[in-house]
């Protein structure tokens, strides 16, 4: 790759640090904690003056009844509540606008998203068409597009690990394109969350693994990445502990509310340190597989990450020697101690039945050779000037990626 491309790259994301202290950052502003958390909400949102909620959620989740103990205690409290029951595992914009219609027409005031990390980008998207009624979707794509504040945005997670209840950012589907993009701004954070570990004992052992793992993903690229603050590190360490204490854990025994307690918070500090800290290829890489093939991100990321951490090679040796060091792996040299880390990944993989592979259903190479030259494309416009990446990459590199998980 041209070595002035790289520089460019270096420096975009060196401005992009320091820019980073002046930006309007805020924490969640208040958390609800425990078995049981969710029905609190109504009576937590009446006290803070909120009259009419829209809750966003999945069919799988609505059908479940997962938005029933809100919607009941909405009534007793006398507030008014509905649901947008339709987002899809890569929402799109269309989902988005159909939201934005049912939040109109209903004089909500309040957004809550039920769910994994597409209900909250659905729910963070629909907030920002609020906020920027003028602007569509794609034109708020990218970095600090948004740039006006939210309706309050509440984020329910049912899942542990895209931690998009402290991110700053939403990723959204075009299906005309078939390109997954993310929109960054600090507007996106949302005011609330509610962590209640009775919502995620009941989850399938296979999103368990994959959603923990994308928890691992954003925690790692968050680490080693180069635009870290104290807390970012602090942050990523703590999360890597508790998912090597607690996934398996999680996986083995969905009714271990502990441990489904303290994966809830491993995903929400690893969330709050990569929406500052950034990810890196891994995600640029999962996110054209999202949108290209509707490949859930959770299995996306856990399937390349050791592929991307090997091939970083020596230039992401100290920091991963560092991660293994914190959840005491082992090793004599920096290199032993980084590829014990790469080893542990893809052996919790293994013993989590997730593949090494990105395969159809029918066990078949998934990732078609037509499509491939889009999608390094997008990948690389994704990653490059913005992520701090160990290395700077072009598309060789990232094709190199694609060829090993085919």
């Amino acid at each position: 790759m041209n070595v002035f491309y790289k520089a460019g790259c270096r420096i975009f994301q060196k401005t992009m640090w320091c820019a980073m202290w002046f930006l309007p950052w805020k924490q969640n502003k208040d958390t609800l904690s425990g078995a049981g958390a969710v029905k609190q909400l109504p009576g937590f949102l009446k006290k803070n003056g909120f009259k009419s909620i829209l809750i966003v959620t999945d069919g799988g989740l609505y059908k479940l009844g997962m938005a029933d103990p809100i919607l009941e205690a909405c009534k007793a409290e006398g507030m008014s509540g509905c649901v947008y029951h339709d987002v899809v595992p890569n929402p799109t914009i269309g989902n988005i606008e159909d939201g934005l219609k049912m939040y109109k027409d209903n004089n909500c005031d309040v957004i809550v998203a039920l769910g994994g990390g597409s209900a909250m980008d659905c729910a963070k998207g629909i907030g920002a068409r609020v906020a920027r009624p003028k602007k569509s979707i794609p034109q708020m794509k990218g970095v600090l597009k948004v740039s006006k504040k939210l309706p309050p945005l509440v984020a329910i997670p049912t899942t542990s690990g895209t931690g998009s209840e402290a991110t700053l950012a939403a990723v959204i589907s075009n299906p005309e394109t078939h390109e997954k993009y993310p929109i960054n701004d600090p507007m996106l954070i949302p005011r609330y969350v509610v962590m209640d570990p009775e919502l995620t004992k009941s989850l399938p052992p296979h999103i368990t693994s994959t959603t923990g793992v994308d928890a691992l993903t954003h925690a790692v690229e968050a680490y080693i990445g180069g635009e870290n603050t104290r807390q970012t590190k602090k942050d990523a360490v703590e999360a890597v502990q508790l998912i090597h204490k607690y996934l398996k854990k999680a996986y083995d025994d969905g009714s271990d509310l502990e441990a489904r307690n303290k994966m809830q918070y491993a995903a929400y500090i690893a969330g709050r340190a990569f929406t500052r800290a950034y990810v890196g290829y891994v995600h640029a890489v999962a996110h054209t597989l999202g949108g290209e093939y509707g490949v859930p991100h959770g299995l996306a990321n856990a399937v390349i990450l050791p592929y991307v951490l090997k091939a970083y090679g020596k230039s992401a040796h100290r920091k991963l020697a560092q991660l293994a060091d914190c959840i005491g792996l082992g090793g004599a040299t920096k290199a032993e101690k980084a590829n014990n880390f790469i080893k542990w990944i893809e052996e919790l993989n293994a013993s989590m039945n997730i593949p090494n592979k990105i395969l159809s259903r029918e066990g078949t190479p998934l990732i078609e050779e037509e499509r491939l030259p889009k999608m390094i494309e997008h990948a690389m416009q994704e990653a490059n000037p913005l992520y701090p990446c160990p290395q700077v990459w072009g598309r060789k590199e990232i094709e190199a990626i694609y060829r090993q998980i085919m």
